[in-house]
This record gives C-alpha cells, sequence and structure tokens, in this order.
C-alpha cells in the first residue's frame, strides 16, 4: 500500500504516496485495529467476533456484505451495555464453507452470536438487516428492540444497479488490484469526502481490510437473493423497530425501508433526504440509535 498513488492527497496536505507517517496531521490519527476472537457456532462455522462494554442489555450488530466489525462499531459508540460485532461467513477470518450460501445461512451466523452472547437487541446494516428480518421469520420474539440500518432488499431482490455494483466489488477484490478496488470503495463516500483527511483514512482502512481478508466466492450469489417470500411475514414481530433510509441511495432504496417499517407493527420510520449520511448526519444518526436503544 505505500506505493498506492490513488486517490490523491487532501488537498493542502504533503503529496505523499500514501496516507503513512508523512501524510495529512489534521484529524484524529486511525485507532489500532482491537483484537478479535474465533467463536465455534453450534452450525460449524466459527465467526470472528469482537466484545465491547459491560453489563446488560446486550446488542448484536450486523454488517453489510463487504464490510464488518470496523464498520459497525460507531453505530454502538453511545449504546449502553454490552455491544457484540461479529463477522458474516466469507468475512473478516471468519470460516467460508464451501457452497451457495443463502440470507437463512446468514442468520443462523446472526442467530449464533447473538445467542452465545446472550444478545436481547439487534442492529442491521444492509445484508445485515436482511439477515435479521430472515431470523425474524423463525423468531418474531427473539428480541426486544430492533434497529434496521439502510435496508436494501426484502421480498424482491437487489435491482440491476446494486447488483452491478456489488459485482464488481467482489470482483475488484479478487482481483487484488488496489487500484481497481479503490475505485469501487471510493462510491461509498460521498463526493465532498472523497479527497479529505477522513476520506483518505477512511478509504485506506476499507483497502487494507479487503486486500487482507478478501471476500468470499460464496458472497456472489447473495445479490440475486431475497431474505423473504412475502414482507408479510413480518407482521408476527412485535418488538420495537427504528427502521433509517436515506434519499438517493442507489443500493438502499427507500421504498425498501417504506415496505419494511409498513410490514413491522410496531416501526418507527426515519428517512435522511441526502446519501452519505455516515458523513454528513454523523451526531444525528448517532443519537437516533442510542436513543431508541437506551430508551
Amino acid at each position: 500500500m505505500r506505493g498506492f498513488r490513488w486517490p490523491p492527497p487532501p488537498d493542502g496536505g504533503p503529496r505523499t504516496w500514501g496516507p503513512g507517517p508523512g501524510g495529512p496531521r489534521t484529524g484524529r490519527p486511525a485507532l489500532p485495529e482491537p483484537e478479535t476472537e474465533l467463536v465455534t457456532t453450534p452450525h460449524g462455522v466459527r465467526l470472528e467476533r469482537l466484545v465491547t462494554g459491560t453489563g446488560d442489555p446486550v446488542t448484536v450488530f450486523a454488517h453489510g456484505l463487504g464490510n464488518g466489525i470496523a464498520t459497525t462499531r460507531p453505530f454502538g459508540s453511545a449504546v449502553t451495555g454490552r455491544k457484540v460485532f461479529f463477522q458474516f461467513r466469507g468475512h473478516g477470518r471468519s470460516d467460508s464453507p464451501p457452497g451457495r450460501w443463502t440470507y437463512l445461512d446468514l442468520a443462523r451466523d446472526l442467530r449464533a452470536v447473538a445467542d452465545l452472547g446472550g444478545a436481547t437487541r439487534a442492529f442491521g446494516a444492509s445484508l445485515g438487516a436482511g439477515a435479521l428480518c430472515r431470523l425474524l421469520v423463525e423468531s418474531p420474539e427473539r428480541f426486544e428492540k430492533l434497529v434496521f440500518f439502510l435496508p436494501a432488499v426484502l421480498d424482491q431482490p437487489r435491482g440491476e444497479v446494486a447488483r452491478a455494483r456489488l459485482t464488481d466489488l467482489l470482483d475488484a477484490v479478487e482481483s487484488g488490484d488496489a487500484s481497481a478496488l479503490a475505485e469501487v470503495v471510493s462510491t461509498e463516500l460521498p463526493p465532498a469526502v472523497r479527497n479529505t483527511p477522513a476520506g483518505w483514512a477512511y478509504m485506506r482502512q476499507r483497502l487494507d481490510q479487503l486486500l487482507r481478508d478478501g471476500l468470499a466466492p460464496g458472497l456472489a450469489s447473495m445479490p440475486e437473493q431475497a431474505p423473504l417470500r412475502d414482507a408479510a411475514v413480518l407482521a408476527q414481530v412485535t418488538a420495537p423497530a427504528l427502521v433509517i433510509g436515506c434519499a438517493d441511495d442507489d443500493l438502499h432504496p427507500v421504498p425498501v425501508a417504506e415496505e419494511l417499517a409498513a410490514a413491522l407493527p410496531n416501526a418507527t420510520l426515519h428517512v435522511y433526504d441526502r446519501p452519505g449520511v455516515l458523513w454528513s448526519e454523523r451526531a444525528d444518526l448517532r443519537e437516533r440509535i442510542s436513543g431508541f436503544l437506551n430508551g
């Protein structure tokens, strides 16, 4: 990564070959990655896990496709009690069992981590939101509170644009080409953020993680699948739920968030009016999630 020239250094910063010691001095330095553990699940798949915080209640956090523990930790920064973060199969150090995977497999991963950690609340982002929905079909009363952040799909497969974007990510990771991968990952950032110290730090972290750990081939079929046959089955879920959507997000269409909120009997829907909410509305998002879960 030291010889990597994309993206360019933030304006005003030293023109270095990468965001190393000679990089911009503004912004907070990246924190070292915490030490995680591998836990064995009842269905035989070892999953990477990180537990932070103390006491009850316990909240489990499920990440999106191509993401992981590092990208879900900010959502729990103000949430009280213990927080259980993990990597789905095919991500990070978690196992990658052979064969085609489904949302049922991901739901089993999520359930196992939740059961092992004694979680009574659940947060799911994108792919994790889909896995959480699939889990709730089998166990509608499993959790006391639920948060769905940028749900991507319910009972219909993802659209063509979303499938193409995710396929490009998987192909770029498999190629091992840092420049090609950066071009794909850069779409996760709002244009105004890409040439800033914060954007540079995010890119470095994401590229290092993806090039180090890769993504399993078993994930390739996920964009073509839907977690539910009919969203109406969620009518059995009575737990309070918070559904968060974001306008103009091609990967996470607002109608999916609206449909999910309508299907859940006790849901509150909030839709942000522009994409890149993690960058533009971080404080509000943090307060909204923690206020709901801590209340």
